[in-house]
């Protein structure tokens, strides 16, 4: 009997071990804090079928040209929005006002979206984005996700570190990478410090007319500028851009743009340019305003900061910028308070191409440098207003507090993180909670596709202890993103009839085809399930012209349901078009090639879509 004692022991003294272990002797509570704390990493991604997103996100496609609209926190692909380049899935670059809109170009380089603002934080009424490539802002309509202009900006090369707008839209400016002569006219490279200019435009939006126009540009030395952001509350008339390449080099940037010990960030007023070119204080270049600040001075000065810096961001309360200097290992916190003071008691280390230098000394609240951390490249913060940069060199995003320095948390990233973005992290109210880690590759996270791996996001919990919660394959490039809540983008499900539309054909009696001389002009009816181009016709749904005519075809969806989207397609001619739901699209070619060549509904519309087919027939010309 005595030999089971020890025995009875242990079962008893492990028993009590794991119940103080592992039971859970806390109270019990049913709050969303504690489930959402307790759930798997899975079950923090997991969105449910019936179930949406909390978060759009907006990510920047690079060099595809295109806008890539992911949820949050699935982070499923919900939309590819072509912007700079042609779209074969939507006929973007095909049809008139999208062929209009993209002019000779066949290709873009999308940085930097933006979305227009109120007070400081985010409406979803519109989208903007810059065309590094071929200097060029577009501007979409969140109604329908689909861009509503595009414009040519001259006397510029580049615009990589915008667009960034103001707290109530009222500008977006486009500082550019590239400095290039005045309208890009020929001059030696050895001329390159006296006639090369990096140039910084003004552009407003008119929401109503939804047209970009150029208020005004401003003639800034022959820098490389790489990243800015506007101010907000007591910083709102003022706005802050990176700078690097102030050694003004025009060779082997890698080594030549890095020689300085110091670069510089430029401070404006845009309500003082602003005023100076109502007074007419600028000068007339290839028909637009330009300020140049050697010349008319005040509105823009510059503080010296770490070399080659990449981003410079405002804090939600619009106190201070926080610039990485990415080969420098170090975070500057500067306060705009200090820099209004040390303006007007013109607090200045002597002056760079004629603009004022405000002292370090006297702007600098404090120089940031986590242990081990490298290659600082970009800044978002909380609804707590601390700070999450993303680390290039040591692949992290670390957690600090803007106010004391002091390093908060960190979380390691799969490869290299380039920008970020929280959940509004960039508004006066951030919401916290999400942040993603925008990936420049992701080595080894996927299944082979060759030499060139993917890019990714990773999505990381912000609302605890820092963790990734999720990892994504993305489309090139993640550059930048932004992150809105979903219930602030309001869609339109179909477009509402427009009566004044002379090229709209709403009652299937109505569709007809116009012939004066060479010119054909079709005003036809897409519907479930057919086409209608000429209702008196014995058929319908054919077009049939001469070799050599100049075709133009109105087509009207007239299926005014969610989603019923129709495509218009003309076998072997290399056309295709998109026509949502009560939405008017238009198509113009010349007939080149005579044959008998069908058309047909180029998007499923219906268990009937194989039979919305026709013939677009071309007589020869003998």
């Amino acid at each position: 009997m005595k030999k089971w004692i020890p025995i009875a022991s242990g079962l008893l003294a492990g028993f009590v071990a794991a119940t103080i272990s592992f039971a859970d002797f806390s109270a019990k509570t049913n709050t969303e804090a504690a489930s959402t704390s307790n759930k798997s990493d899975a079950e923090k991604v997991y969105v449910p079928f019936g179930k949406k997103d909390e978060y759009y996100l907006f990510a920047s496609g690079g060099h595809s040209g295109q806008m890539f609209i992911y949820g949050v926190p699935s982070m499923r692909q919900i939309r590819t929005v072509p912007v700079f380049s042609p779209d074969s899935a939507t006929g973007y670059g095909f049809d008139e006002h999208s062929k209009k809109l993209m002019g000779d170009y066949t290709w873009g380089d999308l940085h930097h979206p933006a979305f227009s603002e109120t007070n400081g934080d985010y409406d979803g009424k519109f989208m903007f984005a810059t065309d590094v490539g071929n200097s060029r802002a577009a501007a979409m309509d969140l109604k329908t996700f689909t861009v509503k202009d595009i414009i040519q900006v001259p006397n510029t090369s580049g615009p990589h570190c915008a667009a960034f707008v103001t707290e109530n839209t009222e500008y977006m400016f486009l500082p550019t990478r590239f400095a290039v002569p005045l309208g890009q006219k020929y001059e030696s490279l050895d001329d390159y410090s006296t006639k090369y200019r990096g140039v910084m435009s003004a552009v407003t939006f008119d929401q109503n007319k939804e047209k970009l126009n150029i208020a005004y540009q401003v003639a800034l030395p022959p820098w490389s500028y790489d990243l800015s952001d506007a101010g907000k509350k007591i910083s709102k008339d003022w706005a802050v851009l990176t700078t690097y390449n102030t050694e003004e080099s025009t060779t082997n940037l890698e080594i030549n743009a890095s020689q300085a010990d110091r670069d510089y960030i430029v401070l404006f007023n845009w309500k003082e340019l602003e005023k100076m070119v109502k007074d007419g204080k600028y000068e007339d270049v290839n028909g637009q305003k330009m300020i140049f600040p050697e010349k008319q001075k005040g509105g823009i000065y510059l503080i010296p900061v770490a070399k080659s810096p990449h981003g410079v961001d405002v804090t939600p309360d619009g106190t201070r910028f926080i610039a990485s200097g990415k080969l420098a290992p170090t975070m500057t916190v500067f306060s705009f308070e200090k820099a209004f003071k040390a303006i007007e008691n013109k607090d200045f280390a002597g002056d760079r191409n004629g603009i004022p230098i405000l002292n370090y000394k006297s702007v600098m609240e404090r120089e940031v440098n986590p242990e081990n951390a490298l290659g600082p490249l970009h800044t978002q913060f909380d609804d707590k207003g601390m700070a999450y940069t993303t680390m290039f060199i040591s692949s992290e995003v670390v957690k600090w507090d803007p106010n004391t320095g002091k390093t908060l948390d960190r979380v390691p990233v799969q490869y290299s993180p380039g920008h970020s973005v929280a959940a509004e992290g960039d508004t006066v109210s951030p919401d916290g909670k999400y942040l993603v880690a925008l990936n420049k590759i992701a080595k080894d996270s996927y299944l082979s596709v060759g030499p060139s791996h993917p890019e990714s996001m990773q999505l990381i919990d912000i609302s605890g202890k820092m963790k990734v919660i999720q990892s994504a394959p993305v489309n090139p490039e993640p550059h930048y993103a932004q992150m809105i809540k979903a219930d602030k983008i309001k869609t339109i499900n179909v477009y509402p009839k427009d009566e004044k539309n002379k090229d709209a054909v709403y009652k299937k009696s109505d569709a007809r085809i116009v012939r004066n001389g060479n010119q054909v002009d079709v005003y036809g009816i897409a519907m479930r399930s057919k086409f209608i181009f000429d209702a008196k016709a014995k058929r319908p749904d054919v077009i049939e012209v001469s070799e050599g005519d100049h075709v133009t075809i109105h087509l009207t969806n007239i299926d005014f349901d969610e989603d019923i989207t129709h495509g218009f397609a003309i076998n072997s001619y290399n056309l295709n078009m998109e026509v949502q739901p009560g939405q008017t699209n238009t198509m113009e070619f010349v007939a080149k090639k005579a044959g008998t060549y069908p058309l047909y509904c180029s998007n499923f519309c219906s268990a009937l879509h194989q039979e919305m087919t026709g013939y677009f027939l071309v007589k020869p010309k003998n």
